[in-house]
């Protein structure tokens, strides 16, 4: 786990991070709901993508946003979502759908949440997540120098 986890944001920019993680992935979880409800078929007869992916894309959507909500395994779920929103973004533009659509189809909210995904991954949850309580003690001590363990005993 130490490779996912860099050092934690912490102070504002941790109450950034936690602003954002909430809003994006309450918006996500909206955007997944009904998806999860026929995770296999939500595209719909003729759709271009597999059942399969379908349900992963409906479980990045959900879980990921929950996740995202509570900072827990925010890279992984960020790349999922990365993923389903570069294709969301592909399947936008072959359709020749706009950047941004006057009340229809566009590519920039796909974008939008390719680009939140990104940032998750490079930066992290912040110290305001269970990602930080669970990972964050245990990688400080495994990654302090051994002479420093022992006079901290």
């Amino acid at each position: 786990m130490n490779r996912l986890f860099g050092n934690f944001v912490s102070g504002p920019g941790a109450v950034g991070l936690l602003i954002l993680r909430i809003i994006a992935g309450a918006a996500m979880m909206q955007h997944g709901w009904g998806k999860i409800q026929s995770p296999f078929g939500w595209m719909g007869p003729g759709a271009p993508v597999p059942g399969f992916l379908q349900a992963l894309a409906a479980l990045s959507e959900f879980g990921g946003g929950l996740a995202w909500i509570l900072g827990l395994l925010t890279p992984v779920a960020s790349f999922g979502m990365l993923c389903t929103m570069a294709v969301a973004a592909s399947i936008h533009v072959s359709k020749g759908d706009p950047w941004v659509g006057a009340g229809g189809p566009s590519y920039e909210p796909a974008l939008g949440y390719l680009a939140v995904s990104l940032m998750l991954m490079l930066v992290g949850p912040g110290a305001l997540s269970l990602d930080a309580l669970l990972f964050g003690k245990r990688r400080e001590t495994a990654e302090r120098p051994a002479a420093q363990q022992v006079t901290a005993s």
